[in-house]
């Protein structure tokens, strides 16, 4: 009983911070998702020790755990509009390829960077 109440405790915080985010988004008119504000919300609160991490360690570890099951619905959608995908797979193929080479970059630079930190 326990247990469950401190997953239901960190999903909520965690939904809480999405909703934050995604009103901060609207409000403000920045045009990132609110999602991305709120996972950034957490880690400022977590990283000043706001929010202690045991509040939602409990949620976000059995989030991890079946996260292929959040994968279901894209896949679902994919395979319905496969006619679109077809149509447009030059540009979805681009896509994932420069966000791909964006992402390899940006982590090799980090990790250049705390390399030369820790030094």
């Amino acid at each position: 009983m326990r247990r469950g109440l401190e997953l239901l405790a960190g999903a909520m915080v965690l939904v809480l911070l999405d909703a934050v985010g995604t009103w901060t988004a609207r409000a403000v008119g920045i045009p990132m998702p609110g999602s991305v504000l709120g996972m950034l919300l957490l880690v400022v609160l977590l990283r000043t020790g706001i929010l202690p991490d045991t509040l939602v360690a409990g949620a976000a570890d059995f989030l991890v755990r079946h996260l292929a099951l959040l994968y279901v619905p894209a896949g679902v959608a994919i395979l319905l509009y496969a006619g679109n995908v077809g149509r447009e797979v030059v540009a979805i193929v681009l896509a994932a390829v420069t966000s791909l080479l964006v992402g390899l970059v940006v982590i090799g630079i980090v990790a250049q960077r705390l390399e030369r930190a820790a030094e």
